[in-house]
Formats: structure tokens, C-alpha cells, sequence
């Protein structure tokens, strides 16, 4: 057994996307080799509902897989095959754009205004990206949920775990995407398939994910009774670790335990040409997507 070392951790950065939809940006739009087959995670997590009302109007998908994750509130979604629905708290839609879609999604908040969901952009291998766009949308009431004796749970929401399988199938990437709780002070394991990239999400509580040097943190400057300081900041509220090449990770809950998202997927490591939602392999192909959706020919007739 090799624990994962930490390659990295960092803060989700606050970007607006869509129509001015306040958000925050794990990763995405960098190199994309670091968490292939991954390439983009947000948080849109928000209880001000002028900051996400607008939503993600009517934008093209091709050559991408897209995950989305509902907490709180509902997204209403709709796109140009005529397909529509709602996802509510706890619910999860598995999006494959392959050849092309037209896609809108627009948030709407519970009953406190409040709105938070996760989403995730897997890419597809080019023998895939022009394979027909289908959707596997799954309430949250069928995802599987495990709790173990000292506490912890995990929802299974694609691929398999601790004897349970998440009902989301047929994934080019074949991935692990897992919601897990840690109680206050558990120290737990988890293990993680050495030939997959692997991403830990944090975002509520806190913790330290432990690899071969047992760090306590990352030594940060902040401010403290007015004197800046240095200090080991645990991994906190909206936090990515990524992790290097091992088979378990190793996580110490913090004093309000733990909450985030462990996933994992096999890299494609093929090139990558894209333009926002647009993922294609070469320069080429992505100026043809562009120009199709120009003269009205990226959307392909159904066989």
C-alpha cells in the first residue's frame, strides 16, 4: 500500500460565468494535463439570488462529458433535442455532449434564497467526440449511501465503492465520483486506483490529507490580533488537494469534521484543442466546430 502524496493544494478561485452567475473555479482553463481526463470543476454556491438567477442561457457542448451535482435549490435544464427536466437537491445529471449540443441551465434557489452544485467537465477520448449526445439524469434517492461504524459516509455517485455502485454508467473516463463525511477527529483511508488521477474537493469543514511526509498543513501568512503570522492552514472550505500516484489517501478530520467530493478517473493523454465548452483534439477540428456553429450544422441529425 503507497499513500498519495499531496502535488498540491489550493483555494478555489471566485470567477461569473454564464450570465453573470457568481461562482468558484477549482480548476480549468490551465494546463490540461495535470488532472486529465478532467478538465474543469466549479462550486456555484451562492444565497444571493441576483448572483445566479440569470444562469447559464443557451451555449454549445461537443467533445466533453459535463457532471452536474445539485446540494441546494433546483437547476431547470433544456436543450436543442428537445430534452428538459429539473435538478433537485441531492440529484445528479451526467451530460455526454459528444457530437453537439445547445444547452441551458438555470439555477433557482430553495427556499432561503439558497443555491449550491458542483460541476465537473470530463473529456472524451477523440474516438468518442463525435459520439451521439445522451443524458443519464439520477435522483439523489437512488444514489447508494454507505456509513461505516466510526461515522463516516460516502455516496456513491459514479463507479464503485466499499461494495456499492453508483447508478451512473457507460462513462468514457470510468470514473470514482464520491461525496464523503468525516465526523470531527476521525483519522480514515480511502483507497484510490494507482493508474487513476485523483482530485479531493473540500467544501464544508476542514482537514488534513496526510501522504508519506504527514504535512499539517500548508504554511500560509495571515493576519492574526493584527500581526501577520505564519501558520499551517488545514485544507478548508472550498479547497482542492490534488494528489500524486498512489493507491489510498489519508484524511484526519478537522474539529467540525469533513465533507468533500473524492474523484478519480483514468487519464485519455491525448492532445487538446479547445474553446470554452468545446473540447476537440486538434486546432483543426476545433475551427470546423466553430465555423458549424456559424452555418447552422452543429447539431447532427440523430441515426
Amino acid at each position: 500500500m503507497s499513500l498519495r502524496p499531496i502535488l498540491e493544494q489550493r483555494p478555489a478561485q471566485p470567477t461569473m460565468e454564464g450570465a453573470g452567475v457568481h461562482l468558484h473555479r477549482a480548476f480549468g482553463f490551465q494546463d490540461p494535463s495535470e488532472l486529465d481526463p478532467f478538465l474543469l470543476f466549479d462550486d456555484f454556491r451562492n444565497d444571493v439570488p441576483e448572483h445566479y438567477a440569470q444562469g447559464f442561457p443557451w451555449h454549445p457542448h461537443r467533445g466533453i462529458e459535463t457532471i452536474t451535482y445539485v446540494l441546494s435549490g433546483t437547476v431547470e435544464h433544456g436543450d436543442s433535442l428537445g430534452n428538459t427536466g429539473t435538478l433537485g437537491a441531492g440529484d445528479v445529471q451526467w451530460m455526454t455532449a459528444g457530437s453537439g449540443i445547445m444547452h441551458q441551465e438555470m439555477p433557482k434557489g430553495n427556499d432561503r434564497g439558497q443555491m449550491h452544485g458542483f460541476q465537473l467537465w470530463a473529456n472524451l477520448p477523440s474516438s468518442l467526440k463525435m459520439t451521439a449526445p445522451r443524458y443519464q439524469d439520477v435522483k439523489g434517492g437512488d444514489i447508494p449511501v454507505i456509513t461505516d461504524d466510526d461515522g463516516t459516509t460516502v455516496r456513491v455517485v459514479v463507479g464503485s465503492f466499499w461494495g456499492k455502485t453508483g447508478p451512473v454508467d457507460g462513462i468514457a473516463a470510468d470514473p470514482q465520483y464520491l461525496d464523503i463525511s468525516v465526523p470531527a477527529g476521525v483519522k480514515k483511508t480511502f483507497k484510490v486506483d494507482t493508474y487513476r488521477r485523483s482530485f479531493a474537493y473540500v467544501f464544508e469543514g476542514s482537514a488534513a490529507f496526510a501522504d508519506a511526509s504527514a504535512p499539517s498543513g500548508v504554511l500560509l501568512e495571515k493576519e492574526v490580533a493584527g500581526q501577520e503570522v505564519n501558520i499551517r492552514d488545514m485544507s478548508g472550505n472550498r479547497t482542492l488537494i490534488r494528489f500524486g500516484t498512489g493507491d489510498e489517501i489519508t484524511v484526519q478530520a478537522g474539529e467540525d469534521g469533513v465533507r468533500f467530493l473524492l474523484v478519480s478517473g483514468a487519464p485519455i493523454q491525448e492532445p487538446v484543442a479547445w474553446h470554452g465548452p468545446i473540447v476537440m483534439n486538434t486546432r483543426e477540428e476545433l475551427m470546423t466546430a466553430m465555423s458549424e456553429l456559424r452555418n447552422g450544422t452543429f447539431i447532427k441529425p440523430a441515426h
